[in-house]
């Protein structure tokens, strides 16, 4: 591990030295492509700088127990030795993390859509609660949101959402909430009580730029139309609302939240674009099932990842048998602890894979 570290800071170092002088000359672009290579790696460079510290303190130690006769000074040393060694492991462990294979995506925004599936109304109301959920999450954790699109129901539940989430690591946060959640609850209209099932489907896509994905434009249509309010009552005259088809695929995005036609077009394509990479993303994730780095993220999409039962109030996710209670808490955005339990999960399978090939 330790030439590995070596070489990923000599590499810090050049890169640094490259940043300063196209800093100098005003390369703007050169700029911009160093500085995000010399912050992929600067995690593991300072974690570096700490392990070499603490191994210098405990090389320090060892020569004191090896050389001196004063008590006081050897019991000093023990100390120091012992409190380094503590230090030491801790680090190595944080660097092993550190080092585990990264998602190119994690850095990204996201888009994040929600669609009712399997329930009819009581559906539709609980997509509608589940993205109060993401978004009162993203308020708390500093993260920006823009609603992108929106269908409602007449009885006000979601037909459809996209939402734009941005900062910093969103993907990496937010990556594992994707594919069927399952509710069980007596819904509101319910007059006998009786406890309902019903499935919504999360997508978590990443923001792609020009460079990943290129779309011809003689492959693309586009329709417009007059947006429409809940209810599907027409909100105004006048064709803002844009809807692209993309030709070899297939894939059609429609959008009309914003009184700007060329708005709505630009979103379209944004939103055309992430679709077409995470079916690509899918392709290759099928083809490299077996070594796919992303461990947790191979889930059948098919599957139920995680169910919300109200009676219960308790919250499961299928994937890491986990269950979490306060149910009420949670569907207002006090989801940190089922975030974070899902990225440990997938740290330690990246460990454990990583060990095996090493």
């Amino acid at each position: 591990m330790v030439e590995k570290l070596l070489e990923i800071e000599q590499k810090y170092l050049s890169l640094t030295e490259e940043l300063i002088r196209a800093s100098n000359e005003g390369n703007v672009s050169e700029m911009t492509s160093l500085n995000k290579q010399v912050s992929q790696l600067e995690e593991i460079y300072s974690l570096f700088q700490e392990y070499k510290k603490a191994a210098d303190q405990i090389k320090e130690a060892k020569d004191i127990l090896a050389t001196e006769s004063d008590s006081e000074l050897i019991e000093m040393a023990k100390a120091q030795m012992n409190d380094e060694q503590k230090n030491l492991d801790k680090i190595e462990d944080n660097l092993k993390i550190a080092l585990l294979p990264k998602d190119p995506n994690d850095d990204k925004n996201i888009y994040l859509e929600i669609r009712p599936a399997a329930g009819g109304d009581e559906a539709g109301l609980f997509a509608a609660e589940v993205l109060k959920m993401y978004m009162n999450y993203a308020q708390k954790m500093w993260r920006k949101t823009e609603i992108v699109e929106t269908q409602y129901s007449d009885v006000w539940g979601l037909k459809f959402a996209m939402v734009k989430m941005s900062g910093y690591k969103v993907y990496s946060i937010m990556k594992f909430e994707s594919w069927v959640h399952r509710v069980q609850r007596i819904p509101a209209t319910e007059s006998n009580g009786r406890v309902h099932t019903s499935t919504i489907t999360v997508a978590i896509m990443p923001e792609v730029d020009d460079v990943e994905v290129k779309i011809d434009a003689k492959d693309v249509t586009m329709d417009t139309y007059a947006a429409s309010s809940a209810g599907w009552q027409n909100a105004n005259k006048n064709q803002t609302g844009v809807r692209l088809h993309h030709l070899p695929s297939g894939l059609i995005v429609t959008i009309g939240d914003s009184k700007s036609q060329l708005q709505n077009k630009e979103k379209a394509r944004q939103v055309l674009k992430s679709r077409l990479y995470q079916i690509e993303q899918d392709k290759q994730m099928a083809e490299t099932r077996q070594v796919r780095w992303d461990q947790i993220g191979g889930w059948d999409r098919s599957e139920k990842i995680r169910t919300y039962n109200f009676p219960q109030d308790r919250i499961t996710d299928h994937r890491i048998k986990q269950s979490r209670s306060n149910l009420p808490a949670i569907m207002l955005g006090e989801i940190d602890d089922i975030i974070n339990a899902m990225a440990l999960e997938n740290q330690a399978r990246l460990m454990s894979v990583s060990q095996q090939t090493a």
